[in-house]
């Protein structure tokens, strides 16, 4: 290929198993971090909390 023909290529995201496998993982992350603050928000503002 010649420099005109090289400056012209787009390249793209690589949509590998390895990238979604980690994105999966993040979002999955997340989610249950999410889950637990709002369980415990919800039972801290109920009053529904374990006594010792």
């Amino acid at each position: 290929m010649k420099n005109e023909e090289l400056s012209s290529v787009v390249g793209g995201i690589a949509w590998t198993s390895a990238f979604l496998s980690a994105l999966t993982k993040v979002v999955t992350t997340i989610y249950d971090i999410a889950k637990r603050f709002g369980s415990s928000y919800v039972r801290a503002k109920s009053g529904s909390l374990c006594d010792f």
